[in-house]
């Protein structure tokens, strides 16, 4: 079935939120400015997290399996809306920070293989959503 990730309301805020991933809990909200308790990330924080966290995830594999001197990595990612109605956008902005003694070409290649993780991948592909409802 693939990643498979349960979100519910939970008391707290009016819009906050239970999400369960494996055995993981967290929490969802909106920030107090919007009426809710901020006990999380927004939604769109949470998908720029996981670009961010596929990020280095995929550069880490990468730098492992070439025993590139890497002691570090990290991706700050903000989102924006650009544009409006048909011409509207939406703009992911990554910027990567490499700590270890890596050359222009190694750099270079590194970004290269930011570009190819996962999450990275599906945002930039079709998406097709499919919705049920269940009446309880």
């Amino acid at each position: 079935m693939g990643d498979f990730v349960t979100v519910k309301e939970r008391k707290g805020g009016i819009y906050t939120q239970d999400v369960i991933a494996r055995s993981h809990r967290l929490y969802a909200d909106e920030p107090e400015s919007y009426g809710s308790a901020d006990l999380g990330p927004a939604p769109f924080e949470y998908v720029c997290a996981g670009l961010g966290a596929c990020t280095t995830m995929t550069l880490r594999m990468y730098a492992e399996r070439k025993k590139w001197p890497v002691s570090h990595l990290a991706v700050d990612v903000s989102y924006k809306k650009s544009g409006t109605g048909d011409e509207m956008k939406h703009v992911f902005v990554r910027d990567i920070t490499i700590e270890g003694d890596l050359d222009e070409a190694q750099r270079a290649r590194m970004l290269e293989i930011a570009n190819k993780c996962p999450v990275h991948r599906m945002l930039e592909g079709q998406i097709e959503i499919r919705t049920g409802l269940f009446e309880v």
